[in-house]
C-alpha cells in the first residue's frame, strides 16, 4: 500500500519545463532519502499490525485485546495512508473522487494562497506597522554617521550618475528636451497657470524674500553710486538750467531715493511694499482673466519658444551641465562631492539626534510604503498564482511531497498508534458494557 516512488533527482539544468524553480535544489537527495525512510517506517508499522492481527485472530484471553488493538491500528494506518496519498495522487491509481488534490486543484490552491498572502502579509496595516516598528530612520542615520557610511552613499551615487551621463548622447538628450519640454510648453498657454501661481505666491507672501533682496541690492547700489545718479539727473536737465541748480537737484534726488529705499527696507508694512503686493496681485488676476494681458503673455511665449536659437541654447546648457557633472562626480576631491558628503552626513546626524525630523521621515516612509502596498499588493501577490499555474500538476505534487512528505508520514505513524489505542478503548468498553 505504499505510495509510488518520487521521480529521480534532477539537476537545475535538467529541470523539466513547468517545474517549480526549486526543482533540483541542493539537499534534494537528502530529503528523498528521509522521505523513503519515513515511508518504510509507516508501512512497516502497518505490516506489523497486519501480522499481529493475523497471528492473534480467534485467540482468547489477553490476545483478544492485542487483536482488537492491531485491527484498529490497521484501520487507522490505512485511513491515514489514504488521506496522505490523496493529497498528491489517486490511491492505487484508482480515480476516486476528491483525490489527487494538488495536481487537480493546484490553480485553485495557488489562488487561495495568493489571497491569504495578500490579506495577511501584504495588508496595508500590517506593512505600515512593521515599517514603523523597524525604526528605519534611526538605523539609516546610525549607518550614515559611522565611518564609511556616508562615503559609500556618495561613492555609489557618483558611480550611478557618472555611468548614466557617460551613456547619454548630447543629440539624444537635446531631442528629448525639445520634444518633451519645448514643444509641450509651446502647446499650452502659460498665462492662466502663471497667473494662478503668482496669485498663490502673493497670497502666501512667499515673494517677500525676493522683494527684500531686491530692495537690499537697490540700497547698496544707491549708496555706492551717488555720482552716477547725479550725472543721470544732470544729463537730463534743460540746457538753460545753471550747473549749480543741476548739482543741487542731483544730490536731492539721490538723497530722497536713498531715504525712501531705507524706509521701505526698515518698515515691513511700508506703503511701498503694499503697492508692490497690490501690483503683483493685479497682474496675477490679469494673467488669468484679462484678454489683453493674456494675449501679450501668449505672444511672448510663442516668440520665446519659436526662437531659432532656443535649440542651440538648450544644447549648450546641457553640454555644459553634463561636462561639469562628469568632472565633479569623477573627482573625489571636487566641491560637489564634498558638499554632497557633508549634506548626507548632516542628514544622518539629524536622523539620530533630531527626534521631530526622524518622526517626520518615518511618517513619510510609512505613508509611501502604505501607498505602494495599497497600489501594488494585488500585482505582487499575483506572482504566486501565476507561478503555480505554470507548474506541471504531477511534477508540482512530487516536489511538494518531497518537501513536506517526510512530516506527513508521521500522520500515518500517529494514525497507526492512535488507532491501536482507540481499539483498546473500544474493546474495553465492549467488554465492560456487553460482558
Amino acid at each position: 500500500m505504499s505510495t509510488p516512488p518520487v521521480p529521480a533527482a534532477t539537476s537545475p539544468a535538467a529541470t523539466p519545463p513547468g517545474a517549480p524553480a526549486w526543482a533540483g535544489a541542493a539537499g534534494e537527495e537528502e530529503r528523498r532519502r528521509g522521505l523513503r525512510r519515513m515511508r518504510v517506517v509507516a508501512t512497516g508499522l502497518l505490516v506489523l499490525a497486519a501480522v499481529v492481527y493475523w497471528a492473534t485472530a480467534g485467540r482468547e484471553g489477553a490476545w483478544e485485546w492485542v487483536n482488537a488493538a492491531s485491527e484498529a491500528a490497521m484501520i487507522g494506518a490505512v485511513a491515514d495512508w489514504f488521506a496522505v496519498t490523496a493529497l498528491f495522487r489517486h490511491p492505487l491509481g484508482i480515480p476516486i473522487p476528491h483525490t489527487a488534490l494538488i495536481p487537480r486543484r493546484k490553480d485553485a490552491l495557488g489562488a487561495t494562497l495568493q489571497e491569504f498572502v495578500r490579506d495577511n502579509f501584504l495588508a496595508e496595516e500590517v506593512v505600515r506597522d512593521k515599517v514603523a516598528r523597524a525604526g528605519v530612520p534611526r538605523r539609516v542615520g546610525l549607518w550614515l554617521t559611522r565611518k564609511g557610511g556616508a562615503e559609500r552613499v556618495v561613492q555609489e551615487a557618483a558611480s550611478v550618475v557618472g555611468g548614466a551621463l557617460g551613456v547619454l548622447r548630447d543629440e539624444e538628450v537635446t531631442a528629448v528636451l525639445d520634444q518633451v519640454l519645448v514643444k509641450r510648453f509651446a502647446a499650452e498657454p502659460w498665462s492662466p497657470a502663471l497667473g494662478r501661481l503668482l496669485a498663490e505666491v502673493v497670497r502666501d507672501g512667499t515673494h517677500h524674500p525676493v522683494v527684500d533682496l531686491t530692495l537690499a541690492e537697490a540700497q547698496r547700489w544707491l549708496r555706492a553710486n551717488e555720482a552716477t545718479v547725479r550725472r543721470l539727473v544732470e544729463d537730463r536737465a534743460p540746457e538753460w538750467a545753471p550747473n549749480w541748480l543741476n548739482e543741487r537737484l542731483g544730490r536731492r534726488v539721490h538723497t530722497e531715493a536713498t531715504r525712501w529705499v531705507d524706509d521701505v527696507v526698515a518698515d515691513r508694512d511700508h506703503p511701498g511694499r503694499r503697492a508692490i503686493d497690490d501690483l503683483l496681485a493685479r497682474y496675477a488676476e490679469a494673467l488669468q482673466h484679462d484678454p489683453v494681458t493674456r494675449a501679450k503673455a501668449d505672444d511672448f511665449q510663442r516668440r520665446l519658444l519659436s526662437s531659432p536659437g532656443l535649440a542651440d541654447t538648450v544644447q549648450g546648457v546641457w553640454t555644459s551641465l553634463r561636462g561639469y557633472l562628469l568632472d565633479a562626480v569623477q573627482d573625489p576631491t571636487s566641491s560637489l562631492r564634498a558638499r554632497t558628503l557633508e549634506a548626507v552626513t548632516d542628514v544622518g546626524h539629524r536622523l539620530v539626534d533630531d527626534e521631530v525630523f526622524a518622526r517626520r521621515v518615518e511618517g513619510h516612509l510609512t505613508d509611501a510604503t502604505g501607498f505602494l502596498v495599497r497600489r501594488f499588493a494585488p500585482e505582487l501577490s499575483s506572482v504566486i498564482s501565476d507561478t503555480v499555474q505554470r507548474w506541471d500538476g504531477r511534477e508540482a505534487a512530487n516536489r511538494i511531497e518531497l518537501l513536506a512528505g517526510r512530516d506527513l508520514q508521521f500522520i500515518r505513524i500517529n494514525g497507526t498508534v492512535v488507532g491501536a489505542l482507540v481499539g483498546l478503548v473500544i474493546h474495553g468498553l465492549t467488554v465492560l458494557l456487553v460482558g
